[in-house]
C-alpha cells in the first residue's frame, strides 16, 4: 500500500493542533498553547492567520517532518453557510466565506484557509475541511425564539460531537444511527447537543451567547440586562462582542481561559474559583437535563467530552445532576484529530467523495 501523509490542522480558540498521519497512523502530534494575552493582539481572528501558520511550519521543520511528502491537508471547518456533514474541498467560494465571516468569526475559520495555503506551496498536495461547525441538522420547531426577527442557529463543535458518538455507538456494537444521545463538549466554548437516530436536533449555539458559559464565553445572559448595556454608551459593539467570546467565563470572572490553573486553584482552596467551577458545571447539567426533554426522556447515554473534561471535579458535579437520565460516559480530550485524519486518509484512497461547497 502506497504510503499517504496527511497534515491535519485544528485551530481552536486558545489553541492550534496539528498533527501528521501515515495513513491511519499517527507520526507527529502537538498542542500549540495560546495565551489569551497573545490572542488579543488581533482585531480579528483572521488576522491570526500569519501567526498561526508559522508557528505550524516551524514545529514541523522542527520535529523534521518534510511537508513536500504531504499530499492531504485536512483543516477543521469553519464558519460557512449551513451544510450537510461531510468533507468538503476548500475551492474559491468557500476561501471567500471563510475570510469575509460574513456567518461569524471563529478560530476554525483558519483551518480551512492554512490549509489551502500551505497546499499550494507543495506540489500535488489537496486541502480539505470536514464536518464545520456550522453543519446543520436542527428540526424546525428548535429555530423559533420567541420573535421573527431572530431565529435560533446551529454552530456546534459537530466534528468531535459526531466523531465521539460515533466512538461510543461502536463501543457498544451499535450503531450511531439507532441511538438517542446528549454529547456535552466543554472545550474553550462549550456545547450540548440532542442527537436523536443520528442527527442533532437540537443545539446550543456555542459561539456568540446561548447555553452554558465556558473558559472564554458568556452563555446565554439575562437579555434585559445586556440589552441597557449595549445601550449605556459605556461599550462598543466590538467590545460588547468581544465582551461575550473572548472576554466572558473563567476569564472574566478569574482572568484566565486556562482550565486546568482553575481546577488548581480551586482544589487549593481558592472559593472564588470552586464557585466560578461549580457554576460552569452547573449550567452544563441543567443544558443536558434541557435536552433530555427534548429527547422526551429516551436517553442511550450521555457522552462528555473536550479538553474541560479532563477536569474530574467538575465532570462529577455534572454527573450528579444528570445520571439520573441515563448512562454518563466519559471522553477526556477529544478525538478531532482521528477525525479529521480518517476522512482525508478515504477520500486519498477514493473510499470516500469529497463534496463541494
Amino acid at each position: 500500500m502506497d504510503r499517504i501523509h496527511i497534515l491535519v490542522i485544528n485551530p481552536g480558540s486558545t489553541s492550534t493542533k496539528i498533527a501528521v498521519y501515515e495513513n491511519t497512523k499517527s507520526i507527529f502530534l502537538k498542542t500549540l498553547r495560546h495565551s489569551s494575552e497573545k490572542i488579543n493582539q488581533f482585531k480579528k481572528i483572521t488576522d491570526q492567520f500569519q501567526f498561526r501558520k508559522d508557528i505550524i511550519l516551524k514545529e514541523l521543520e522542527d520535529a523534521k517532518i518534510n511537508i513536500n511528502n504531504i499530499k492531504i491537508i485536512v483543516g477543521r471547518g469553519g464558519l460557512v453557510r449551513p451544510i450537510e456533514s461531510g468533507i468538503y474541498y476548500v475551492n474559491k467560494k468557500l476561501k471567500e466565506d471563510l475570510i469575509l465571516s460574513k456567518l461569524g468569526e471563529h478560530a476554525s475559520n483558519l483551518g480551512g484557509l492554512i490549509a489551502d495555503d500551505i497546499a499550494s506551496e507543495i506540489p500535488g498536495a489537496k486541502a480539505y475541511i470536514v464536518d464545520p461547525v456550522v453543519v446543520d441538522e436542527m428540526q424546525d420547531v428548535a429555530r423559533i425564539t420567541g420573535h421573527p426577527k431572530f431565529e435560533r442557529v446551529s454552530i456546534f463543535h459537530a466534528l468531535n460531537q459526531k466523531a465521539i458518538a460515533r466512538t461510543y455507538a461502536k463501543s457498544i456494537d451499535k450503531n450511531y444511527e439507532d441511538l438517542n444521545l446528549i454529547v456535552a463538549h466543554l472545550g474553550g466554548g462549550t456545547s450540548v447537543g440532542a442527537h436523536k437516530k443520528g442527527r442533532v436536533i437540537d443545539i446550543n449555539n456555542a459561539l456568540d451567547g446561548d447555553g452554558p458559559f465556558s473558559p472564554e464565553r458568556t452563555g446565554t445572559l439575562p437579555i434585559g440586562q445586556v440589552v441597557k448595556l449595549c445601550f449605556s454608551g459605556e461599550y462598543s459593539l466590538a467590545e460588547v462582542k468581544k465582551m461575550i467570546k473572548g472576554e466572558g467565563g473563567l476569564v472574566a470572572y478569574l482572568g484566565t481561559n486556562d482550565a486546568y490553573e482553575v481546577e488548581l486553584k480551586a482544589k487549593a482552596g481558592d472559593k472564588k474559583a470552586q464557585l466560578i467551577q461549580d457554576a460552569m458545571a452547573y449550567q452544563v447539567g441543567k443544558e443536558i437535563g434541557a435536552l433530555s426533554a427534548v429527547l422526551k426522556g429516551d436517553v442511550d447515554a450521555i457522552l462528555i467530552t473536550g479538553g474541560v473534561a479532563n477536569n474530574p471535579f467538575l465532570v462529577n458535579y455534572v454527573k450528579e445532576m444528570v445520571s439520573f437520565i441515563a448512562p454518563v460516559i466519559v471522553y477526556p480530550g477529544e478525538d478531532e484529530m482521528k477525525a479529521l485524519a480518517m476522512n482525508g486518509y478515504l477520500v486519498a484512497t477514493g473510499e470516500l467523495k469529497s463534496k463541494e461547497y
